[in-house]
């Protein structure tokens, strides 16, 4: 179910050979997002139940699901850009099919992440799973 880019994404980690590679590469991920202006960092695009300031934009045009996003943290910046990698460019109505819990698992960011940080990533999943459904 996860798109190529994310399939992309899961073979870059094949070949990473730590688990420190594996997070200067998601960190790498966020670094090359372009940044989300600043005015659609509102309270309608925070996300709540993050540690770190969190905001996250869809753009749903012609059925396909799209978003930005950004965060004050360099980690959470690559977490958003691996899940602009599962869920981008999906249609609507597959979103909240995709297991989130399950792919991002071969990754191994389960293991790899604070209580904190493992909140704030499901907080995020839950917000586009949420917006997925409203606009399906």
């Amino acid at each position: 179910m996860a798109s190529a880019a994310f399939e992309e994404i899961v073979e870059d980690f094949e070949f990473l050979e730590d688990w420190e590679e594996r997070y200067r590469h998601v960190i790498e991920q966020g670094k090359a997002m372009d940044p989300l202006e600043d005015a659609l960092k509102v309270p309608a695009t925070k996300v709540d139940g993050c540690a770190s300031q969190v905001w996250l934009h869809p753009k749903i045009g012609d059925g396909v699901f799209h978003f930005d996003g950004e965060s004050d943290a360099m980690i959470v910046n690559g977490l958003i850009a691996v899940l602009r990698m599962l869920y981008n460019d999906l249609p609507v109505s597959e979103v909240t099919a995709v297991d989130a819990k399950a792919e991002l698992a071969r990754l191994g960011l389960n293991d790899h992440l604070s209580a904190q940080r493992s909140n704030g990533l499901a907080a995020m999943i839950a917000r586009i799973r949420e917006t997925a459904a409203a606009a399906a």
